[in-house]
């Protein structure tokens, strides 16, 4: 065979070998830029790859080989950048590190949160209003809806095809026991320059997060969200990456420290505050939780 025919299957087989050879790699997501910034500060034999316009961080973090990325703010953007990553490197499990609101009235602001499971709270059907009140029930979720709001689930591809409904997406219980056992031994900060929390805070393990494509700062909805769905923290991106994660059979945890109470702070909200005490309140978390993480 002529060798300008070679050439092509020769260049075609090193890609090949050399994609079978990097390690299957880590991810660690954030929302925005202040959320990251320590962990890619602490990152070493960093290179940066852009898709699409988003920049995806390959490095060594705490001894393992991680991708740190932005997700991007909300649930189409950090959905569209979980597929994006899972279809162009070889990944082994993701981490969402990040900053949320309260919503458990027993948690304040710069408290860790670590939910065993996130749901999609704001898909609703918006019920018709008659003499009578709304109509129609809780389309087979159980959860009670808010004013005209009904939640009702998402429908996602079955493992063995068709569709199923689901409120909630699991975290990797092998991952939850490893941010289980380390709860309790990072040492949160309490002060953002000049601005302090009341007490130290900590890291809560446990219970249900939700997402939705709004930000939250109305009690009446804060309370609904903790009465209907038990929920301890919300957002606006984690559970959109928890639903990519599961369809492609990926295994996930997040992380949320609370910037403010979602409505529930009594002098304002806290988010502007706080954020940067709370990402890197989460941040530090995350890297005590990769440090004890099996490779």
């Amino acid at each position: 065979m002529h060798l300008r025919f070679l050439l092509p299957l020769f260049a075609a087989l090193c890609l090949s070998f050399n994609a079978g050879a990097e390690p299957a790699r880590l991810v660690v997501m954030s929302a925005f830029g202040p959320e990251l910034e320590a962990l890619k500060a602490a990152s070493t034999d960093t290179t940066v790859t852009r898709l699409n316009g988003t920049d995806f961080t390959l490095g060594t973090l705490d001894g393992k080989p991680v991708i740190l990325v932005l997700s991007g703010v909300s649930m189409v953007n950090a959905a569209m950048t979980t597929q994006l990553m899972l279809d162009h490197f070889k990944i082994d499990r993701i981490v969402f590190s990040g900053v949320g609101g309260g919503v458990d009235p027993t948690l304040d602001v710069g408290d860790v949160v670590v939910p065993e499971r996130w749901g999609e709270y704001q898909e609703n059907r918006f019920a018709r209003e008659t003499a009578s009140g709304f109509q129609g029930g809780g389309d087979g979720t159980g959860l009670p809806a808010f004013g005209m709001m009904i939640p009702r689930g998402v429908t996602v591809p079955a493992p063995k095809g068709g569709v199923e409904r689901k409120t909630w997406f699991e975290v990797d219980p092998a991952m939850l026991a490893v941010a289980r056992a380390q709860a309790s031994q990072t040492m949160l900060s309490r002060c953002a320059g000049t601005a302090c929390l009341d007490k130290s805070p900590k890291v809560v393990v446990g219970g249900n997060g939700v997402s939705g494509p709004t930000f939250v700062d109305n009690a009446a909805y804060r309370d609904y969200a903790f009465r209907a769905f038990q929920a301890r923290v919300l957002d606006m991106e984690t559970a959109a990456v928890a639903h990519v994660a599961y369809v492609n059979r990926t295994p996930f945890i997040a992380f949320r420290a609370l910037s403010d109470l979602a409505g529930g702070d009594p002098a304002g909200n806290q988010f502007p505050i706080f954020i940067r005490l709370a990402a890197d309140n989460s941040a530090r978390v995350v890297r005590d939780f990769l440090k004890a993480l099996p490779a």
